[in-house]
């Protein structure tokens, strides 16, 4: 399937895409590859270009091109030939800037950047905070809850990219508040999903089986509090998140130590 093509895109989910990339490197070496998923390797906590970096080296592939596309982009929308705008990212910034034309067109538009770390990280972390959004939409919260979290959220994405070698102005971008604002918000988010189904009561397993789909939030909530402890910064929604999803922590007990927090400038 791949012995002419010019790029391999891979969209599974993130827990596919290493066996994915063995085998599309197994069978050609020099092809590019491109991925469209968003998260964390579950058992390592490593970021998708990480992980394939490191197949790559392990494979004795010297000089390999790779990155991913990302940003604000239900597929269903996508899929129904919407306007979306996405971001590509690769470890060659020339080749990224040189693809991105020919991934451009028609309702997409497609842009270029040279920080993996910062894009793959705010596509990771707002899932994390789309579940909060949805705990919080499903407790009624209103509004200003909502817009104060994603803000927050956004804060502290900015502050775990930064430590781990992203650029802060990436975060202001379609990977980092673009895709924040609209898993958080949007009816056809997974993670979102997720969060309301919490706010009801129910258990996670339940709502993970009923759900049907992949929602990546749910380990990546897990590794940005491994990696918050890591790098020493203070991420208190991912904390909350993952204590709600893993630690049995009430939805409205995590509220209350949220608002208690200490006073401290923006």
């Amino acid at each position: 399937a791949i012995s002419a093509a010019d790029l391999a895109l891979i969209v599974t989910s993130t827990s596919g895409l290493a066996n994915t990339a063995r085998e599309v490197l197994r069978a050609r070496s020099t092809l590019p590859i491109v991925w469209a998923c968003k998260g964390f390797n579950a058992d390592t906590g490593k970021l998708p270009h990480q992980v394939v970096g490191e197949i790559a080296t392990a494979g004795g592939v010297a000089g390999a091109r790779f990155g991913v596309l990302s940003g604000p982009s239900f597929a269903a929308e996508v899929a129904a030939g919407l306007p979306c705008a996405l971001t590509l990212a690769c470890n060659d910034f020339a080749y990224a800037k040189s693809l991105a034309p020919e991934l451009n067109g028609g309702a997409m538009r497609v842009y270029s950047n040279a920080d993996l770390i910062g894009v793959e990280l705010g596509g990771a972390l707002k899932n994390v905070m789309a579940i909060a959004a949805g705990i919080g939409d499903g407790m009624a919260l209103g509004q200003n809850a909502r817009a104060a979290l994603i803000t927050r959220g956004l804060a502290e994405t900015v502050r775990l990219g930064v430590a781990m070698g992203g650029r802060a102005e990436t975060f202001a971008g379609l990977t980092g508040l673009g895709d924040l604002v609209l898993t958080a918000t949007g009816t056809l988010s997974r993670n979102r999903t997720v969060g309301l189904k919490l706010a009801e009561g129910r258990a996670l397993p339940d709502i993970l089986r009923e759900l049907g789909h992949v929602a990546e939030g749910v380990n990546s909530a897990q590794t940005a509090r491994a990696l918050a402890k890591k790098f020493a910064v203070e991420m208190p929604i991912s904390e909350a998140v993952a204590a709600v999803l893993f630690d049995g922590l009430n939805a409205h007990r995590a509220l209350q130590q949220l608002m208690a927090r200490g006073v401290k400038a923006e």
